[in-house]
């Protein structure tokens, strides 16, 4: 049975539920979180609010308070913590293969083993787009293989490309992305703030009822309530975390800026290509649709076809003329790549080569004709045979003409005589074979 999406994963992200509820690696946080939260609710619940239920008259307020609380925890603690941590962030799909439209070579720096050049297959780190009419840059992912739309960033923790990434949360064990999660923390942010401002509250209020009864100093009441004060110090100490983050994340909606992006380009006087105005970045966040997610994680496992099948084999066939020898990794687009300008380098040498050499043993032929001809004439007092002009040349270059060395000519001067030749004929096969041996040039007796 083939396998699903969520069970062939490569980030590290968690899942649950069958492929429903997808978490952070370090979901195990989430836990604490919550008990960071319930606790302290259980201990007021039990300790200050059952006190208050009948210490407002009208309408039974007491009541309400309890009532309050327990909402603010469900809704905290459960709804947006579960809303933020178990869905998808916003991942963006692995490639399978390097994106083949930026693919470019190098050949400056890349010489093979046998000191040929063999052009090196280059991605360009960044490259520009244009958001807002202004040019942004951005860059290739090395671990997912394409590159990283505006704002878009690579969770280090999930091992996920994050189309707008703002950063991991340790409290809910999941990266945060603007158009996914965003909203769901920055609401249990500010509900966690205002949980705690309601239980301090209600605390100190306690303590004030017991000092207009029986207990007249704030010692002798708290020392009745000893709950009350360490529910006070806890929301204190807790409202300087999450009341600061619920400040400085309303300034990052205001500017239209994530948490890497302020970290990140602090310093660099960067200008915000992104900012709509205060209004319409809030909008931005909490009014626009929450986009839909890019993975279908219950969905079947595909099989891809060989990556680099396409044009890279076509080019390969045209030049080869004869099967492709077989990749043992079709999804290593640049090995393939690789391989081909190799072999066409190796064949254009081959080919070159040959050339030469037929063009060698061509020119060759035809110089000894022309001798066998002029020695026979004078041997037989035949015509004179009129030769093309020669030229020079060398193994190094391709002509079809070869360089008559010196003692050549002067055999067949002596040659045209007559008289000494025919006065000893025996000579004549040494001669003839002399001459085919200063023919050849040195290394090619055999042709």
């Amino acid at each position: 049975m083939a396998k699903r999406i969520y069970q062939d994963w490569k980030g590290k992200n968690k899942f649950f539920f069958g492929g429903r509820c997808i978490f952070g690696p370090d979901a195990k946080s989430l836990l604490m979180t919550m008990s960071l939260i319930v606790v302290p609710v259980v201990i007021f619940c039990v300790f200050v609010a059952s006190h208050l239920l009948h210490r407002f008259s009208s309408y039974n307020a007491g009541y309400a308070v309890l009532a309050i609380t327990i909402a603010f925890t469900a809704n905290v603690s459960t709804v947006l913590l579960l809303m933020t941590s178990s869905r998808d962030p916003g991942i963006i799909p692995r490639s399978s293969h390097p994106p083949e439209e930026e693919l470019s070579y190098d050949p400056s720096n890349a010489v093979d083993a046998g000191g040929r050049p063999t052009p090196s297959l280059q991605f360009p780190r960044f490259k520009e787009v244009m958001v807002n009419g202004r040019p942004v840059k951005v860059k290739y992912c090395e671990t997912c293989m394409l590159y990283r739309p505006p704002r878009c960033s690579h969770c280090s923790i999930c091992d996920n490309c994050v189309e707008r990434f703002d950063h991991h949360c340790p409290g809910s064990g999941s990266a945060l992305d603007r158009w996914r999660n965003y909203r769901y923390f920055f609401m249990f942010v500010s509900s966690s703030t205002a949980l705690c401002i309601f239980v301090f509250v209600m605390s100190a209020l306690y303590i004030k009822f017991l000092m207009d009864e029986d207990y007249p100093t704030v010692w002798k009441a708290m020392k009745q309530s000893p709950a009350s004060v360490i529910l006070m110090t806890y929301c204190f100490i807790s409202l300087w975390f999450v009341g600061g983050l619920t400040g400085f994340h309303l300034y990052l909606i205001g500017t239209n800026q994530t948490t890497y992006e302020n970290f990140r380009y602090r310093a660099d006087n960067r200008v915000n290509v992104h900012d709509r105005g205060c209004l319409n970045n809030f909008l931005e966040v909490f009014c626009s649709g929450i986009k839909p997610s890019r993975n279908e994680f219950r969905a079947h496992v595909q099989k891809e076809a060989p990556a680099g099948g396409g044009a890279a084999r076509e080019v390969e066939d045209d030049f080869a003329g004869e099967p492709r020898a077989k990749v043992e990794d079709d999804l290593e687009l640049g090995g393939d790549l690789l391989k081909i300008s190799q072999r066409l380098y190796d064949e254009e040498t081959v080919d070159e080569f040959g050339a030469r050499s037929s063009n060698g043993l061509r020119g060759g032929a035809a110089a000894a004709a022309i001798l066998e001809a002029e020695f026979a004439g004078g041997l037989e007092a035949a015509p004179p045979v009129h030769r093309p002009e020669t030229r020079n040349s060398s193994w190094g270059r391709r002509s079809s003409s070869w360089d008559i060395s010196p003692d050549i000519l002067a055999m067949k001067a002596s040659a045209e005589g007559g008289a000494a030749a025919a006065a000893a004929p025996s000579r004549r096969p040494a001669a003839h074979h002399h001459h085919h041996r200063s023919l050849h040039p040195r290394g090619s007796e055999d042709a």
